[in-house]
């Protein structure tokens, strides 16, 4: 019996010693009968000392602690009791205990264990302290939300008074520039001499030069972002340059200068590039040449670099024998509004942004621009470019147009308030052989309509008592008629062009008013023929089955200067993207999902330029969308969807060619 009473003495204190937590049993009166190793080290107090002493006096709240052994004796148990023990840290914990009993039920003592929570208490701490800063930085997120908002609210009130100032000056400049162009355009249909020929071509260049130098500066954001559109017209190069430096004669005269041209014969006769921005660009050049210049001679350069079977790339340097350039201001000549030194602008004129607007257009056409000065003996600046070769012929301007002897009966109402403008719009409707009536504002054109029919509307956007919109929608939601309108824009901002088709205008020209282009966009819509997509379509077939190669990699070789790793990525990028982009065009056009559909060609359109295929695709893939855009269903657009499928899958298949091509080739020179 002893031994056995002497085991589960044993097991006993083994359990308490089990417990990492203090623990101590009392008597009913509130005594420290026993405890183990754990309460001994956290009170540092020896067991002789604990046993027979009171349990409260070890805390910091001894009432409390009274109230938990006769809470454990009254209940018969305790839980989650908070005290904190006076110990060396003052530790927090929490009591939990129950009463012990005898053989026949009556209550020996209590067992009380105290779990340390000290840790437990820092997190709660951390935690309220990161719920009280998070509530802070969400009210100072809330405040910068509201601040954001308010200044974005300011911001797009500064951007729509921007746009609105740049589109009242674009109408007020190209007003008239529109006069100044048309009728040079008129008068070079007339009986003339050659020498007026020839100065007449000069004033026409240099007003087509005025105007794109005019789209520059008002299209602020255009000119910031980088985003210059390029046409590619095919065009005569020695001619067109010959006109072009005509503009500078009598400067150069003035000056007692030389002119020197030096033309590369070799170079093919009809090209295919954007001649107004080369004109901008070589008319800065020789500007700044023939101001910069006070004796001696300026020579203007062309000479062929390389030529293939689709392209040519052509070297053009204009050097002079003026003041040159100091080597601290070369690195900076071609940054916005700097010139060569800080009296250039107070001798010479300008502001410097020439130069700054030059290097846009060189490089954004894949091209690279150099200078060479010494102060005091010239400057020479050159520029290489590439451009398209053709096989097609150039039409002169001046050039009488067949017009259909059916379609003469076609009657125009002419909706424009300047009085100069009325004219030119009769002079080339004359020469159409169309009859024309003018209305100077939208309520005049309203009275007309009720009482005549016309075939076609010319429709001015800005006028007075009715401008152009509201004139529109009139004849649409009120009038009811379907009557073609076409817009006659001198502002080309995105936000009037998204304007003209909310309202139901057909189509737009913008001013100065290329005669060709109104003329077939009227006979286009007149005859209600297959509009200009499906024309361009019958044109790409025969460009499809005529064309050897799809892609042309001479531009990708020289933006990656023939890098073989550089341009294998390029590719491999391209043949990564494309047919996910493919299919995509193709479900959106089935579900007639208009967003995705004009979000995907936005996506294929760089790849283009990138890959070297031919810029007609280009352009009906921004055919496709604009019809996206306005969310209409034209019959030509399947056939576009189909012709760009085909050509970026016919684009896949051999650069998937030139990959393994370029591959192989670098592993044998390895």
């Amino acid at each position: 019996m002893e031994i056995l009473k002497r085991e589960e003495s044993q097991y006993a204190r083994s359990l308490i010693e089990a417990s990492l937590d203090p623990l101590v049993t009392i008597n009913t009166e509130g005594k420290v009968t026993d405890m183990n190793q754990a309460t001994i080290n956290i009170f540092g107090i020896s067991r002789e000392k604990l046993t027979g002493s009171d349990f409260f006096k070890y805390f910091t709240a001894p009432q409390k602690a009274r109230e938990v052994y006769q809470e454990v004796f009254a209940k018969g148990f305790v839980a989650g009791y908070p005290l904190t023990i006076r110990d060396q840290k003052l530790t927090d914990v929490l009591f939990n205990g129950s009463v012990y009993k005898d053989e026949t039920g009556n209550v020996l003592g209590a067992v009380v264990v105290a779990r340390d929570i000290t840790e437990q208490k820092r997190i709660e701490k951390e935690l309220i302290e990161a719920k009280v800063f998070a509530e802070f930085a969400t009210e100072l997120a809330e405040d910068a939300k509201r601040k954001a908002e308010g200044a974005t609210q300011i911001a797009e009130g500064a951007v729509k008074a921007k746009q609105q100032f740049l589109s009242n000056m674009s109408h007020e400049i190209r007003t008239p520039m529109n006069a100044i162009i048309g009728f040079t355009k008129v008068v070079l249909k007339t009986e003339l001499t050659a020498k007026q020929k020839e100065y007449l071509t000069a004033i026409k260049m240099s007003g087509d030069a005025l105007i794109v130098l005019i789209n520059d500066i008002l299209d602020l954001a255009k000119v910031d972002a980088g985003k210059m559109t390029f046409e590619e017209s095919a065009f005569k190069m020695a001619s067109s340059i010959s006109a072009m430096l005509h503009l500078f004669e009598t400067k150069i005269q003035e000056k007692n200068l030389k002119l020197v041209r030096e033309y590369d014969s070799n170079i093919p006769e009809v090209l295919v590039g954007d001649p107004v921005r080369l004109h901008q660009i070589i008319l800065n050049l020789v500007s700044n040449a023939v101001k910069f210049t006070s004796k001696g001679k300026i020579t203007v350069g062309v000479r062929l670099l390389e030529e293939n079977e689709q392209t040519v790339t052509i070297e053009f340097a204009v050097s002079d024998t003026g003041i040159g350039i100091t080597t601290a201001k070369m690195a900076s000549i071609f940054e916005n509004f700097q010139q060569a030194s800080s009296d250039t602008s107070r001798l010479y004129g300008g502001t410097g942004l020439g130069l700054a607007i030059v290097k846009q257009l060189v490089e954004s056409q894949g091209g690279s621009i150099h200078v060479e000065s010494k102060p005091d003996v010239g400057s020479k600046f050159s520029f290489i470019l590439s451009f398209k070769k053709t096989k097609g012929k150039v039409v002169a301007e001046d050039e009488v147009m067949d017009i259909d002897i059916d379609l003469k009966l076609i009657k125009v109402l002419v909706v424009e308030d300047i009085a100069l403008n009325q004219l030119l719009m009769k002079t080339l409707l004359d020469d159409f052989g169309f009859e024309r009536d003018i209305a100077a504002n939208g309520k005049i054109a309203i009275e007309k309509l009720q009482n005549t029919s016309y075939d076609v509307i010319l429709m001015d956007l800005q006028m007075p008592e009715m401008n152009g919109f509201e004139a529109t929608e009139y004849i649409r939601n009120t009038l009811n008629l379907d009557i073609p309108i076409i817009a006659l824009t001198a502002d080309v901002t995105t936000v009037d062009l998204a304007k003209c088709k909310a309202v139901g205008m057909n189509d737009y020209i913008a001013k100065p008013v290329d005669e060709r282009v109104l003329y077939s966009k009227i006979i286009g819509l007149v005859k209600k023929t297959v509009p200009a997509p499906d024309s361009e379509i019958y044109v790409m077939n025969e460009i499809e089955n005529t064309r050897v190669k799809c892609i042309d990699l001479n531009y990708l070789m020289r933006r990656t200067k023939s890098s073989p790793a550089l341009m294998m990525e390029m590719i491999s990028l391209y043949l990564e993207q494309t047919p996910p982009l493919i299919d995509a065009m193709k479900s959106s056009f089935k579900n007639n999902d208009w967003t995705l559909l004009h979000a995907t060609v936005h996506k294929m359109i760089p790849s283009f330029s990138i890959m070297g295929i031919n810029s007609d695709f280009e352009k009906i893939a921004k055919k496709i969308q604009d019809y996206a855009g306005a969310q209409l269903q034209h019959k030509g657009i399947s056939k576009m969807v189909v012709q760009l499928e085909n050509v970026c899958v016919q684009a896949c298949k051999e650069l998937e060619e030139e990959f393994n091509r370029i591959k192989n080739t670098h592993n044998e020179k390895k």
